[in-house]
């Protein structure tokens, strides 16, 4: 067990955290996931699908931005929303793109994206949940030769899925070739929805995060505070031994 605390409890800074939360922002989310949405021809029923869980989660977000350090515990609960939302983004773009782009009729199309969403989604998390318990994770850091072909099935199967999918709709090359894209993305964001699976791990097991990372979820202030004593201590003991040496 101890094996799997310490695999799967692998911290970034908070100042990292808050650089990450800017990027996936400005790039994946409203770069990639909600200017195209904009673009000719413009879908409003599509547009608000997408942009009203995009400032949703935007407005969440600027928490960890204002503050990261006092919300690092949080942010991992954050992250997996975040990563759930930037996928249904992606999601609502391929179905603008099928639907006003493409011409496609009828509830076929929205409800076999639709399924392949939620199966991406379970599968991550079903995936993360194997590799965890299965000490994959530890194995990996080891850098342990081990078979991890079954990880990749969840994201084949989604990008498989969406390219038959266009090619049943559409014989543009183009429109095919952004689809499968935007479903080799999907799977960035669609991982990061395993933080929420990590944030509960973390709180029902923060004893043991703390004795391994007794700063976790501390403000910023304090643990300079902290950093700073033990510099002192250190440099008085140093001293110390200095005197006694001279004695």
């Amino acid at each position: 067990m101890d094996k799997i605390f310490s695999s799967y409890l692998k911290f970034e800074s908070p100042t990292r955290n808050k650089q990450s939360i800017i990027g996936d922002f400005i790039v994946l989310l409203y770069l990639i996931g909600i200017l195209p949405i904009l673009g000719v021809p413009f879908s409003l029923p599509f547009f608000l699908a997408a942009i009203i869980p995009a400032i949703m989660i935007t407005l969440w977000g600027m928490v960890y931005i204002v503050d990261p350090y006092k919300n690092e515990k949080s942010y991992y609960l954050f992250l997996g929303v975040y990563g759930i939302v930037n996928t249904y983004v992606f999601f609502i773009l391929v179905q603008k793109l099928l639907y006003v782009n493409i011409g496609a009729s009828g509830p076929a199309a929205f409800i076999f994206s639709l399924l392949l969403f939620i199966l991406l989604i379970f599968g991550m998390n079903w995936m993360n949940w194997k590799a965890l318990y299965s000490g994959t994770y530890y194995k990996l850091q080891q850098k342990t030769k081990i078979p991890v072909g079954w990880a990749a099935l969840s994201g084949v199967s989604y990008v498989l899925g969406q390219f038959i999918l266009s090619l049943i709709y559409t014989d543009s090359g183009i429109s095919i070739l952004i689809i499968v894209c935007l479903s080799i993305i999907s799977l960035y964001p669609a991982f990061l929805s395993i933080n929420i699976h990590r944030y509960f791990f973390i709180k029902k097991n923060m004893d043991k995060v703390k004795q391994m990372f007794p700063e976790f979820g501390l403000p910023k202030d304090e643990r300079y505070t902290k950093k700073k004593k033990k510099k002192k201590k250190k440099k008085r003991n140093n001293n110390n031994k200095k005197n006694n040496l001279e004695l």
